[in-house]
């Protein structure tokens, strides 16, 4: 019996020096990690004193609100597809790789406007001013694809008109802003039968308006400057004209400051496509004309 309790006594000591030792061990390494996420705590400390201005309050975006603009527009105009980032830029080398050097000759200028029918229908349009062509675009901006492509020779153009807009007496319709008109046959008037059709494409001219989000920045307001389109259409037709005399008639552009006559009376169509800016690609998906 005297035996069996010194082994079992002798058993129980090893026993409990294991389990001293986990213990210890355990112990040791709760300590080691405290030691050092405090090392880290105070190196992190010591990093932020050295950069108080990161510390103040977290890094934002800059937007660039005109003067009197309110989050409320500004949230608006960002349902426009062309803002996405990247869009325009995309756009822009998709429609200049359309540019034909033999017909239409190099670049000079790529803006982004509005177009005005007769019918005073928005569209939106980007527009390149090239030394013998003067290319309109209409693009997709949801799918990147050019829908549509009109090209005038700048030789034919022979009128340019600024100015506000305006409508007959008893016309229902109005529009504020300013615009520029590009006509190319002084010689034809439209008809009758394509004055009174919204879908008529003959028209001898065409009418350009500022886009609605050239306020929103810098970047856009250069885009979207129409006097400076007007200018270098000008210029560039100036420079045709005398290049290729068109025969029986006189050559040279007429540059006119008077209002830009839209010829409508009522306009249900206009009103209710320009006020849901159905002629623009926007967050909704491209339902426009």
């Amino acid at each position: 019996m005297m035996m069996d309790t010194e082994e079992e006594a002798t058993a129980r000591t090893e026993v409990a020096q294991e389990v001293a030792q986990e213990v210890a061990q355990e112990v040791a390494q709760e300590v080691a990690q405290e030691v050092a996420e405090e090392a880290e705590d105070v190196r992190a400390t010591e990093e932020t004193k050295q950069r108080p201005e990161e510390s103040k309050a977290p890094r934002t975006a800059a937007i660039y609100l005109p003067d009197g603009e309110t989050t409320l527009p500004l949230f608006k105009m960002k349902r426009f597809l062309v803002l996405r980032p990247g869009t325009l830029n995309q756009a822009i080398a998709d429609i200049t790789q359309l540019v034909d050097k033999q017909t239409d000759g190099s670049v000079i200028g790529v803006w982004l406007m509005a177009e005005v029918d007769h019918w005073n229908n928005e569209k939106e349009r980007l527009v390149i001013v090239a030394e013998h062509s003067l290319l309109v675009f209409k693009y997709d901006f949801l799918m990147f694809n050019c829908e549509q492509l009109q090209r005038i020779p700048l030789h034919f153009v022979d009128r340019i008109t600024h100015g506000n807009f305006s409508f007959p007496k008893y016309s229902l319709l109005k529009r504020e802003g300013e615009g520029v008109r590009v006509h190319w046959d002084r010689q034809r008037e439209p008809s009758f039968t394509s004055r009174w059709n919204p879908f008529a494409t003959d028209m001898p001219f065409i009418t350009f308006t500022l886009h609605p989000v050239q306020t929103l920045c810098p970047t856009y307001t250069s885009l979207c400057d129409i006097m400076a389109f007007r200018n270098t259409i000008q210029d560039a037709a100036q420079k045709e004209n005398i290049a290729k005399p068109v025969l029986g008639r006189a050559n040279g552009v007429l540059l006119l400051n008077q209002p830009v006559h839209i010829d409508a009376f009522v306009g249900a169509m206009s009103n209710l496509g320009n006020g849901n800016k159905l002629g623009y690609s926007m967050a909704r998906g491209n339902l426009g004309f």
